[in-house]
């Protein structure tokens, strides 16, 4: 008893942090424009708690992208600028949430302004430093088809064309000089991970001063076994949902049974707590009639989103607690040491007594002052 309520309030912390991320095919008209620019822009509000004032303005957009196989689509997400009366530049962190479920209700901008979107505690943190935010929404989660939850390669393009987004929508009074910051844990560790593996190839314009992420799943074959089983096992379902989504051909319903089926079904219509809550402990033999994590092509597509193969063209801080119970320690130590090998600039934590959670919030203001430092223009020391 003590296990299973030790684990339920894991999951219930894991979406006050971050999880994992990703998302399919989105709304119309994706054949023209660049990444980057803006399809739709609306005012919102932004709460961290039901009716909080925040003293920000906050816009939804929807915004174009592209796709894991490199073709456009569209995203949604969410610019959050602090009214403190500040008329030059302000930096920008483009935030990568963790894991709110894969029903579009759970996404990040449908939470803001009902103030139920719980990393909007850790959001306003960087809003009170008088930083604007651009927090995206993740391919396929609030726009039209599946979400490609834990897919890397499209969650980077999502958080830097997020931040491309931001700098383009008038309203926020940002401009192409913007310093930018990229800050995320768990899924957003590793959605933030991937843009700054990304931006030198992808969107070199942007002035990335230093990504901050922490719990990164930076491979997902080992994060999935880890989790066969034990408290994240939930999500490890939601994981082979996302990939699929990305990878239709992957066919995840022919390895499911009746009770994998019926479970899919359940965790697109819930978010994240809800979702992990029902699988706490599963086995992936409980929901399949084979592991697909045995065949070649699922191997191949989730070692597609394994990161460290790419030195980031910024500095890095990067965080990891050694009891971590979802993400495996030894994921983050090799991530830091892919990095290190390929002459990136890390700045590397252990966190001796942290697990999942403690270690987001053991690290979000250390993780916060670091960007700042960045932005400030100080010098960076690595720690390979």
């Amino acid at each position: 008893m003590h296990l299973r309520r030790t684990a339920l309030a894991a999951v219930a912390a894991l979406a006050v942090t971050f999880g994992l991320s990703g998302g399919a095919s989105a709304a119309g008209g994706t054949d023209t424009g660049s990444p980057g620019d803006i399809v739709s822009a609306a005012p919102t509000s932004f709460h961290p708690l039901p009716g909080q004032p925040t003293n920000t303005r906050a816009w939804h957009v929807t915004y174009r992208s592209t796709t894991a196989r490199g073709t456009p689509n569209v995203v949604s997400g969410t610019v959050i600028v602090p009214q403190d009366g500040r008329t030059g530049p302000r930096p920008l962190i483009t935030y990568a949430v963790g894991t709110v479920g894969i029903a579009d209700q759970c996404a990040p901008s449908a939470g803001f302004p009902r103030g139920t979107t719980l990393e909007a505690n850790l959001i306003q943190l960087l809003t009170a430093r008088g930083w604007a935010v651009a927090v995206t929404d993740y391919e396929g989660l609030g726009t039209p088809g599946d979400h490609t939850y834990t897919v890397g390669r499209a969650e980077g393009h999502a958080v830097l064309d997020a931040a491309r987004a931001a700098l383009r929508l008038p309203q926020a009074g940002l401009g192409p000089d913007t310093p930018v910051g990229i800050m995320g844990y768990s899924q957003g560790g590793q959605a933030g991970s991937w843009a700054a593996e990304l931006h030198d190839s992808y969107a070199p314009e942007l002035d990335v001063r230093g990504t901050a992420t922490g719990g990164v799943p930076a491979d997902l074959l080992k994060t999935a076994d880890f989790n066969n089983g034990g408290v994240g096992a939930g999500l490890v379902l939601m994981a082979a949902v996302g990939q699929n989504a990305a990878f239709p051909e992957l066919r995840l319903d022919s390895y499911l049974n009746d009770k994998g089926r019926a479970y899919v079904d359940f965790l697109k219509s819930h978010c994240v707590v809800i979702d992990a809550a029902a699988g706490l402990f599963k086995r992936i033999g409980d929901v399949t009639v084979r592991n697909p994590l045995y065949e070649a092509d699922w191997q191949r597509v989730l070692r597609a989103s394994t990161l460290g193969t790419h030195a980031p063209d910024h500095p890095v801080y990067l965080y990891h607690g050694v009891i971590d119970e979802l993400i495996p320690y030894e994921v983050g130590r090799k991530l830091r040491a892919d990095w290190c090998a390929k002459g990136a600039t890390v700045r590397w934590k252990s966190l001796p007594l942290a697990e999942h959670v403690t270690g987001v919030i053991a690290e979000s203001i250390p993780a916060a002052n670091w960007l700042a430092e960045r932005f400030a223009g100080r010098p960076v020391e690595g720690n390979c």
